[in-house]
């Protein structure tokens, strides 16, 4: 998910410097929601790590 927020962020610059304002603008907003939707799921999972008691694991 955090992938696709960055593509969407990438091409929000890349119309804004061509002067697509509308298409920007547009893929700007999706990257906002992508990214914060990924910042919850994280949290969320996160904590539901700790209260199972699990170790957190690192790769």
């Amino acid at each position: 998910m955090l992938y696709w927020a960055a593509m969407f962020f990438i091409i929000a610059l890349i119309a804004a410097v061509l002067g697509f304002g509308g298409l920007a603008a547009g893929a700007a907003s999706i990257a906002q929601v992508l990214f914060f939707l990924f910042l919850v799921l994280f949290i969320v999972s996160l904590i539901m790590g700790l209260a199972r008691g699990g170790k957190p694991q690192l790769p």
